[in-house]
């Protein structure tokens, strides 16, 4: 595949020799409350090297004049189109996500393709889809980002000459065709995952006639969610310490205690500002944790944003109906804590929890034990 300067989701995840470079820009008030500058910058990182781009940069730049044209001071942009161009970079990368109008300019000014933080999710997704569902879900979810952009894309020929006064011009002929091609591809897409998700229904009745209690994995990409599946259930599910290692859900069998039998499914991560598109496209998957008996809730004991992440789980949980499911909080990767001090802090931060180690195994035992009570007084 071959990028390409436009509105289409630019295919960055190439298998050339050469990566692509690109010049990473977060801007500093975002609205994101204390996930700001480092951390931020960390996450966007950790996302463009998910999709095997190389950074040749990475600017922080704060915003006090949010100007409608570039979505900042016209003297600021000036200055990064001007850095981009001294670094001969192949893309610009954004932690947020400008308007159509907006990457249209930057693109303007640039001369190379602009990618927001939406249309990066979506290109990893895309990336690591591998299942029918998963596919179908992110193909929406491009589609659906593409739709709103095809009149930038377009703007030059709808000025074309050629047409009558009063008549459409060629390039509107071709963006209403276009339009309405997208949306019927987005409609047969809708349809096509409404059957998956009926399967996956009749699946879930299933393991309901059998009276088998589901304990659903949910928590932050990379938090060790896959690792503590094959761990307490001896699967072999794909680990990578990378961003959205796993977007299918993964059901496997386990007994929490001798002679009681439970299943475990592992399900795809969650991330701040989770493009709507794919929260819509992946809602069937999404679904597994709020049609389970227990939320098994994985942090990252090492992340010193343990508690944001847990904000935003919590938030998507929400959306999805299932706030009111009971929660067994675990601090995973409490191996990487230095000695009992600091994981006894945490589990005084965070109240009810258990620290374990998918690695080490350590806390597995204590953890059944606790998912074996809940279950009984649940079942």
């Amino acid at each position: 595949m071959t990028v390409t300067i436009g509105y289409m989701p630019q295919q960055l995840h190439e298998t050339e020799d050469r990566k692509k470079q690109a010049l990473l820009v977060n801007l500093k008030n975002t609205g994101d409350g204390d996930f700001n500058g480092e951390d931020a910058g960390r996450e966007l990182r950790g996302l463009a090297e998910t999709l095997e781009l190389e950074i040749v940069g990475h600017e922080t730049v704060n915003v006090r004049d949010r100007q409608p044209r570039f979505g900042m001071g016209s003297g600021k942009a000036a200055e990064l189109a001007e850095l981009a161009a001294q670094l001969e970079i192949d893309c610009l990368v954004f932690d947020w996500e400008p308007s159509p109008s907006q990457q249209r300019n930057w693109e303007n000014l640039v001369g190379i393709p602009v990618i927001d933080r939406q249309e990066l999710i979506i290109q990893i997704f895309a990336k690591r889809a591998a299942t029918r569902e998963a596919v179908l879900q992110v193909q929406l979810a491009e589609l659906s980002y593409r739709l709103p952009r095809l009149a930038h894309m377009y703007i030059d020929l709808s000025r074309q000459r050629g047409g009558r006064y009063g008549t459409r011009g060629a390039g509107e002929t071709r963006l209403e065709t276009d339009r309405r091609t997208i949306e019927k591809q987005i409609h047969k897409l809708e349809k096509e995952i409404e059957e998956v998700a009926k399967q996956r229904q009749v699946q879930r009745r299933q393991r309901e006639r059998h009276s088998l209690p589901v304990c659903a994995l949910v928590g932050y990409t990379n938090a060790g969610k896959s690792s503590l599946l094959n761990a307490i259930t001896g699967a072999s599910v794909l680990v990578e310490d990378k961003l959205f290692a796993t977007l299918d859900a993964t059901t496997r069998r386990f007994e929490p205690a001798p002679g009681m039998a439970a299943l475990m499914t592992d399900t795809v991560g969650f991330i701040r500002r989770l493009p709507h598109s794919l929260i819509k496209a992946f809602r069937s998957t999404l679904e597994e944790a709020s049609h389970a008996s227990l939320l098994i809730h994985v942090l990252d004991a090492s992340d010193p944003h343990a508690e944001i992440r847990r904000q935003t789980t919590t938030a998507v949980l929400r959306e999805l109906g299932a706030e009111e499911i009971p929660v067994i909080t675990v601090l995973n990767k409490c191996d990487l804590l230095e000695g009992k001090a600091e994981e006894g802090a945490l589990l005084a931060r965070f109240q009810d929890s258990l620290a374990v180690s998918a690695k080490s195994n350590a806390g597995l035992e204590e953890l059944k034990n606790r998912i074996a009570i809940l279950l009984r007084g649940i079942v």
